[in-house]
């Protein structure tokens, strides 16, 4: 039986093509009314994505938005690999890390 590869370890096509072959598991899941597996995929692809950016373009100190949370901001302290650690603005008050996908810069 051949071994996963770790997203880490993908090459930026192998990527985009585990990325498409779970949209359309979790559009299948979906339509199948599958929450479970289909929440599953969705943070599967958010993982994978994260893997192809640079985690050099994410700025300790400055405000992101949270993407699929119009109106959360999130602050960085520090990046480690594909994730930001640090706080939602007018959340709770304890550390979080958030995969870097799901940040969007401010305008």
């Amino acid at each position: 039986m051949e071994q996963e590869k770790r997203y880490s370890q993908m090459t930026e096509y192998e990527l985009r093509q585990e990325i498409s072959l779970l949209t359309e598991k979790a559009r299948k899941a979906e339509q199948l009314g599958i929450v479970n597996e289909y929440a599953v995929l969705e943070r599967k692809i958010v993982m994978a994505k994260a893997y192809l950016l640079n985690p050099k373009d994410f700025i300790p100190g400055e405000l992101y938005e949270i993407e699929g949370d119009p109106g959360s901001y999130f602050k960085i302290d520090y990046i480690n690999g594909v994730f930001a650690w640090g706080y939602r603005l007018a959340g709770q008050k304890e550390e979080e890390a958030l995969p870097i996908s799901v940040l969007k810069k401010l305008k």
